[in-house]
Order: structure tokens, then C-alpha cells, then sequence
């Protein structure tokens, strides 16, 4: 590594070894057969047969990861694509499609050399002309993870030989090793990819999103409106993998339904299960379970409702008073959730930021508490007042008294759909009723983000391994957009941009901290969303079947085989 500054390059040392700490979350909980997140295999794997995967989003309408961060996208491609980097069973990034890389000037330069012999599923070699256009027409303008940290920072891409890419920034950026993964950088051919221009983001405008070229262990066969198919790919650049010579994905999107599937050795690996299934899988000897700490959306995900706080015209904007936000965290009982939905796997939210990620641990931060009397008291202040067991508005500007406290809310099967049953049960008991609205990953990305047409919305942020990565978009006003998983409370206000424009060029990770204390400090006082808990990724697999990467979620397969 080139050096100019002693003091910052310690300072970025410092904080890389904080983001590489942070990206490896403990298990938190394992059965008796719980499995180690590991890539080491036996010495005679088996070769041959078909996996099958259960996927619990349902059609994901699409197969090009590079365009969103959607984890119903990237569970169903992922095996297609790589990286220019990995992450080790520790989080630490190693060669993928990238060989090797230089760290110069401090931090602000990255210079990557591209493995040699890699062909594209099509046969085309992959070159750093790809590199370049998957970030500059695909992950700088779609991917929301990717699209807030790297634009904010201000990189800039060269491919100056068939071999290198070089990423400058105008100031050092430590955690760019932390997101040239597979989930926060799949790489796509530009050759493929380039026709469909300003429409890479679509279907209709760009028909590789259904029949998807990538350099994966795995390359596509059909797509259908039951199953994804994928066979071997005989060029893989790691020689003698993937053993399996098939991969069958089918759509099961009833978690009951799965969790009898693979009972059944119908399915052989299923992405999640229900919380009141896990107690049967752990007992089952014919199947292994595993905490991952990543999962195909990210890794340190907290799962959370937002609000909309910036509606079209001619819908209700119900939550511009924050006081009315404060009485909707008043009337939640995150704790009640919490243990009828997730079954107590994960921990509670007790910050904004996942407690995770080491450089964003706050003191000081009481999120508020469960009172349901406060509640009613703060809407009887806002002007929703109560009607015989319903709130109606009275006095408040921009809404016509007498309207009634009627929301919605958006979520996916699962988890997501569960909490708003519960919300809607806790919400009710103060006067607000609420519409629940179970939907598929397509349709939720263009409800909330494309149209805004919402009132509530679970999601699950992925903070990945720094909030640079996984936070800012949710919070900066340039995060406003129709791209899926950005800012979906539309929250905005001139102090918090500048904090997080601040925290894109400090590298001092004691400086870093503070920001980030305030920037949680500032998102307490606003309350733009509901944090509600930080969740967990729990696999269940045959247990005939072995050798799974629990870390690189794309790569989840690449090594494993079945004795049978």
C-alpha cells in the first residue's frame, strides 16, 4: 500500500478493521445440528443430482440483481453472478473475480486485477469494460445500497487495460472491499446488458432480466411462474466446481407450506422459516439448521415500518405531525412482537443503526415506550380525536375534519405480514384502523417506492457492514427516488443530509462514531420510521446434503453436494 499521511492511514486501518469486525455477526441461537458457517469440504464430495430450493418471496418478476437490492431478486439470481470480492467465513473479503488489489493514496484509490480466463455464460470473456458499465449503468443508478454510498462518495470508475479497474474517490473511503460482493455488486455482461439502455431496470425494456448471463457457479435454463431452473456451469473459473450438476428454485411462498416441503425432503434447503416452525426443524433428525449472518438482502438487517411522510396529492398525509408518529410508537408494543412473530430470534431494536456494526454504536438512546394512554393523549394534540372507537380528524390543516384514521399497511408474506397483524390489533386499540396488504416483491417496490402510494411499509434495511453502505439511503433527501429501498418515509431535513455527507469523507473512526451517535440522535427526535427488531437469517437444509457457504449468499451452493 502507497502511504502519504501516517495519521489517516491509520485511521482508515482503524475503521477497516471495524467494518471487518462488524460484517461477521455471532450466531445468535442453533439447534443440536446447528451447522458452522464453513466452506471446507471432505475430500470425496459427491458429484451430480439436483438441489432444490425452496424461495419464500414468490416471483421476484426479475433475475438481474445488479438493477435492485430487492432480497427477493438477489435470493433467485445470485447463484448466476459474482463479485470482484467475497467475504471468508469471518466477513473478510477475498478473491472472487477480482485476483487481487492494491490500496493507494491512502484509501482513495482502489486498483483491482482481473482474474484471468473468466467467460460469461454466453462464452464472451469478461473484461473490466463489464465492471465498469455493471457500475456505471446498473448499480450507481439502481441498486440502493450501492447507488447512496458510492454516489454520495463521488467515485469514479477507469478500466485503463482489459485487466484492471481502478475506483478513485476525492477523499479516502474505507469500506469499498465491504460491497464488491455478490449482494452489493453482481456483475453483468455489457455485451448482454448494454441494448437495453435507459430500460436495464425493467422487464419489459430488458429481456435478459428473464433469461439472465452472469459468470456463477450456475447458469440459467427456464423461468416459469413455479420454478427457476439452472445447470453446471462447465466454465467456472473455479476449477472442479459447482459439484451439483443442477439447481431447481421453486416459489413456496406459504411458510408452512415450506416447512413440510422440506420435512418431506420435497425441497432441500429452505431460505427461512416461520418462528413457530423452528422448534419442529431443529428436532428433526433429517434436517440441519444454520444462523447465517448474511442473508441474499444483506447482512445486520433490521426489520422496520416506515412512514410515509411525503404522499401524493390527493392521498392523506397522516403523519406530518411528529406527534402522531410519536403515538403510533407509543400504541406498539415491539416487545409483543417481537416474541409471537420471530419467536425471540434476533434482539430487539434499541437504536436506529443495527448494534452490529461496531462504529455505529450509540449511548444515551431510549426509544420510545409502550403506553397506549400516551398515545391517545399525543392524538388528541395532533386533532385526530376519538369518535365512538375511531379517530377522526378535527382542526388539522391540509385534512377535512371528520376524516377518518384509516391506513394502510404494506408487507411480504412472512414475518413482514405477521407484524401488521399484530400492528393492526395494537393500533386499533387507540382509534386507527388499519388495512394490511399482503404483496410480492414487484408490486410492493412500485406501491411504495415508484408510486408512494402508502401510509405504512415494512422493509427490511440491511445495514451491511457500515452505514455508509446500508443506512444512508434511508435517510438523505437524494435517497427520495422510485429506485426500490431508498428513503421510504421520504424523510428530510437540511441537518441530517449534512451529517451524512459529513460521515462520506471522515475516515477517523472516533470521528466516524460521533457522527453517526448524532445522526441516531436526530432520528430518535424524528421518527421517520419504526425500528423494530434486528433480525436474524436461519437456514434449514436436508441433512444429506453439505458443504453450504453460509456467508456469501450467491455463492450458497458452489460447494455443496448430497449423499444420496
Amino acid at each position: 500500500m502507497r502511504t502519504r499521511s501516517r495519521a489517516v492511514r491509520t485511521a482508515l486501518a482503524l475503521t477497516l478493521l471495524s467494518l471487518l469486525a462488524a460484517g461477521c455477526a455471532k450466531d445468535e441461537k442453533g439447534g443440536n445440528k446447528t451447522a458452522q458457517p464453513s466452506t471446507t469440504q471432505p475430500e470425496q464430495p459427491v458429484r451430480g443430482g439436483t438441489l432444490v430450493v425452496a424461495l419464500d418471496g414468490g416471483d421476484p418478476g426479475s433475475l438481474n440483481p445488479a438493477v435492485t437490492s430487492n432480497g427477493g431478486v438477489h435470493t433467485a439470481s445470485e447463484p448466476m453472478f459474482n463479485g470482484l470480492v467475497g467475504l471468508d467465513k469471518d466477513g473478510k473479503p477475498t478473491p472472487e473475480l477480482a485476483a487481487s488489489w492494491t490500496i493507494e493514496q491512502n484509501g482513495a484509490v482502489y486498483r483491482f486485477t482481473l482474474r484471468d480466463g473468466v467467460k460469461f455464460h454466453d462464452g464472451s470473456p469478461f473484461t473490466s469494460d463489464d465492471v465498469k458499465f455493471t457500475f456505471e449503468q446498473a448499480l450507481l443508478k439502481f441498486h440502493s445500497r450501492t447507488s447512496a454510498s458510492l454516489t454520495a462518495a463521488k467515485v469514479a470508475i477507469t478500466a485503463p487495460d482489459p485487466k484492471t479497474v481502478v475506483f478513485t474517490f476525492p477523499a479516502p473511503y474505507a469500506p469499498l472491499l465491504q460491497q464488491l460482493n455478490v449482494t452489493e455488486a453482481p456483475i453483468i455482461p455489457k455485451k448482454v446488458y448494454e441494448p437495453c439502455g435507459a430500460t436495464i431496470n425493467t422487464v419489459a425494456g430488458c429481456a435478459a432480466n428473464k433469461t439472465p448471463v452472469g459468470t456463477g457457479p450456475f447458469k440459467f435454463v427456464s423461468y416459469d411462474t413455479t420454478e427457476i431452473k439452472m445447470t453446471r456451469n462447465p466454465d467456472y473459473f473455479r476449477s472442479g466446481l459447482p459439484y451439483l450438476d443442477n439447481l431447481t428454485e421453486r416459489f413456496i411462498t406459504d411458510p408452512g407450506t415450506r416447512t413440510l416441503a422440506v420435512q418431506k425432503h420435497e425441497v432441500d434447503w429452505v431460505w427461512t422459516v416461520q418462528g413457530s416452525d423452528l422448534a419442529t426443524v431443529k428436532a428433526d433428525k433429517g434436517l440441519t439448521t444454520g444462523d447465517a449472518p448474511r442473508g441474499p438482502g444483506g447482512g445486520n438487517c433490521v426489520l422496520t415500518v416506515a412512514f410515509n411522510l411525503k404522499p401524493p396529492a390527493g392521498r392523506t398525509s397522516f403523519f406530518s405531525d411528529v406527534r402522531v408518529r410519536q403515538a403510533l410508537w407509543a400504541a406498539t408494543n415491539r416487545q409483543q412482537g417481537f416474541d409471537t412473530v420471530l419467536f425471540g430470534q434476533g434482539k430487539l431494536a434499541t437504536q436506529p443503526i443495527n448494534t452490529a456494526i461496531g462504529v455505529a454504536k450509540a449511548t444515551g438512546i431510549t426509544l420510545p415506550a409502550f403506553d397506549q394512554a400516551r398515545a391517545k393523549t399525543l392524538l388528541d394534540q395532533a386533532g385526530w380525536v376519538d369518535q365512538g372507537g375511531t379517530r377522526v380528524a378535527k382542526g388539522i390543516a391540509g385534512v377535512p375534519d371528520g376524516t377518518p384514521f384509516k391506513i394502510d399497511y404494506h408487507g411480504f408474506v412472512g414475518s413482514q405480514i405477521d407484524y401488521g397483524q399484530s400492528l393492526k390489533q395494537q393500533w386499533k386499540a387507540i382509534g386507527i384502523d388499519v388495512e394490511t396488504k399482503q404483496e410480492d416483491n414487484p408490486t410492493l417496490s412500485a406501491n411504495v417506492f415508484r408510486d408512494r402510494q402508502f401510509d405504512t411499509s415494512a422493509i427490511s434495511y440491511c445495514n451491511e457492514a457500515d452505514p455508509l453502505i446500508g443506512v444512508r439511503r434511508q435517510y438523505h433527501s437524494s435517497q427520495i427516488s422510485t429506485t426500490a429501498f431508498t428513503n421510504a418515509s421520504g424523510y428530510s431535513t437540511p441537518e441530517m443530509d449534512a451529517l451524512w455527507d459529513q460521515s462520506t469523507t471522515e475516515a477517523d473512526p472516533v470521528k466516524r462514531q460521533a457522527i453517526f451517535q448524532k445522526i441516531q440522535d436526530l432520528a430518535v427526535k424524528d421518527l421517520p420510521y419504526i425500528w423494530l427488531a434486528e433480525t436474524v437469517n436461519t437456514r434449514v437444509w436436508n441433512a444429506q446434503c453439505t458443504g453450504f457457504n453460509l456467508m456469501n449468499t450467491g455463492l450458497f451452493a458452489e460447494a455443496a453436494y448430497c449423499k444420496r
